[in-house]
């Protein structure tokens, strides 16, 4: 049983990264806490994905699709930028027992599902991606207390009141100290793995607000990769534990270029649909109408579905506009 203590606070926390055994093999706190995160998104998502005019069969499909792919990519990414702690041992690449799962990578991952998902379904990738990825922020923010519990992702040392520190805190520092890093293992350090939580829960917040309010299918994710990207950038020169590239934390590049691309994306777009007078419920209308040409030229049972679930969601567009009016 180790600990882990807030000095200027003046209370100490005993914590245990294993929570039980089964048959002789232990179960950590970490897998436990970001199961209990990805269920709470996927039980969210599917409850509200009916209001969004999406089928709560596209949802679990999609995350049984995407999870292990997803997490397969979370490992690669961390291996490939970290190959000296693996030195080509399979065994080792391939137990993520021990931690060793990059965001960053798995939500890559994540993406390119959702695009090959979204062609083969011919269901609107950026509107699913849209609803799907707050809550994939959510789950984010509940993951990391993971980290917590094996205290690992903190920062430099610091004289806030809130820093922390603890014996396996401690023992790292110790560590960073023989590679030369200038660290006091007396002294607390910054927990990151708090301020990314608290970040992304704030923008969960936002983004669900601004999703009743988007203009075009796909603003949702872009507002995602520049908030999360800016808090990344921040927290991420404050971590001891980056993954370099030369002398460059990845994490960092990644949400500097991610901020700058999708930030642009999501004005330039902006810009366009003003000056062609395009909003996310005139595609709608669009869809709409080419279907019913299609329809009255060569009528078929998959067109007449097809026609039936885009009135569908332009009924549930329309239903959540006026609730909107009537709000406000």
């Amino acid at each position: 049983m180790g600990y882990i203590e807030f000095p200027k606070l003046g209370f100490k926390i005993p914590i245990n990264r294993e929570a039980f055994n089964v048959f002789g093999l232990p179960v950590y706190w970490y897998g436990i806490i970001i199961s209990a995160g990805f269920f709470l998104a996927v039980m969210l998502a599917m409850k509200n994905s009916k209001k969004a005019g999406i089928k709560s069969d596209d949802i679990i499909d999609l995350v049984l699709f995407a999870t292990p792919f997803s997490i397969v990519c979370a490992r690669m990414y961390y291996v490939i930028f970290n190959w000296s702690e693996f030195n080509g041992d399979f065994f080792k690449i391939v137990n993520i027992r021990t931690g060793g799962l990059a965001i960053y990578g798995g939500l890559i991952g994540a993406v390119i599902v959702a695009l090959v998902f979204g062609k083969l379904r011919k269901v609107n990738t950026l509107r699913l991606v849209d609803f799907c990825i707050p809550y994939f922020l959510l789950a984010q923010a509940i993951g990391r207390w993971g980290n917590f519990t094996n205290q690992e992702a903190f920062g430099r040392n610091t004289n806030l009141p809130w820093g922390m520190t603890g014996e396996v805190i401690q023992k790292q520092l110790e560590v960073f100290r023989d590679l030369k890093v200038p660290v006091d293992p007396g002294i607390p350090v910054h927990p990151t793995f708090l301020y990314e939580s608290l970040w992304n829960l704030a923008i969960f917040f936002l983004l669900m607000w601004f999703a009743k309010r988007k203009k075009l299918d796909g603003e949702v994710f872009c507002l995602y990769m520049v908030g999360y990207g800016a808090g990344r950038f921040w927290i991420e020169g404050l971590r001891l534990d980056s993954l370099w590239l030369g002398s460059f934390r990845i994490s960092q590049v990644l949400s500097l270029v991610f901020v700058i691309v999708f930030g642009l994306i999501f004005v330039i777009r902006r810009k366009m649909s003003r000056a062609q007078g395009i909003t996310a419920g005139d595609a709608v209308e669009s869809e709409y109408t080419t279907l019913l040409h299609e329809l009255n030229e060569k009528p078929s049972s998959k067109n007449v579905e097809k026609v039936d679930a885009v009135e569908e969601t332009a009924n549930t567009s329309e239903t959540l506009e006026n609730k909107e009016e009537e709000g406000n």
